[in-house]
């Protein structure tokens, strides 16, 4: 099988999650996977749960990339594979797998995606959503204290101390790497404009 590999990247709460589920609704069961970079976070169980919160998750090694890559590398050759499932609620792996199979467009999410070189090189084609700073933080909140059980006064804190610093220091820089730069929401106009530009990798990757 050839694989059309389309990278989403963007600051924490810029949209990318959003934007990849509306491109799957739209392309169909079996048309495509959804690799997600912010599941390879690394397993922290060894630390105690202080410890664990007081760690930068927002800087690039906080990531397990290798594990990643490879991952990244069987679905681009068509092979499926199983990927661990984390526990952002105590920062481990929960010991649990997701299977993800392999289809003709492979979607890959994250933060940090296009601050290594190394997977940028695998991209077919990539885009970087440029979101404010407050509206990613108000979705960040919305998110920490209804999906993760965390208080808004420590997402606000984290958002200061590390996830802001680091978007500067790495995520925003990283977007001069992407094909194209996006603003705004997955709209009905914007999410039919990346099916034009995906629809010609998709019939290729079909066709081999």
């Amino acid at each position: 099988m050839d694989v059309f590999v389309f990278g989403i990247c963007g600051g924490s709460g810029a949209g990318k999650t959003t934007l990849t589920r509306r491109l799957v609704e739209r392309l169909g069961p079996g048309a495509v996977s959804v690799l997600a970079f912010d599941a390879y976070y690394r397993d922290l169980s060894h630390l105690p749960f202080d410890e664990r919160r007081r760690r930068n998750f927002d800087h690039p090694d906080s990531l397990d990339s290798d594990l990643f890559l490879q991952h990244l590398d069987a679905l681009r050759h068509g092979s499926d594979v199983d990927v661990p499932v984390y526990d952002f609620s105590t920062h481990t792996h929960s010991g649990r797998f997701e299977r993800v199979r392999a289809a003709p467009l492979l979607l890959v999410e994250g933060i940090l995606l296009l601050a290594f070189e190394e997977a940028v090189g695998r991209l077919d084609y990539s885009i970087f959503m440029d979101v404010p700073e407050e509206v990613r933080l108000q979705r960040r909140i919305h998110r920490d204290v209804t999906e993760r059980g965390r208080p808004e006064t420590h997402v606000r804190r984290q958002f200061v101390a590390t996830v802001a610093p680091m978007h500067d220091a790495f995520v925003q820089p990283s977007g001069r790497r992407a094909d194209q730069v996006v603003t705004g929401d997955a709209s009905d106009e914007f999410v039919g404009e990346l099916m034009a530009v995906l629809a010609p990798g998709v019939a290729a990757a079909t066709a081999g």
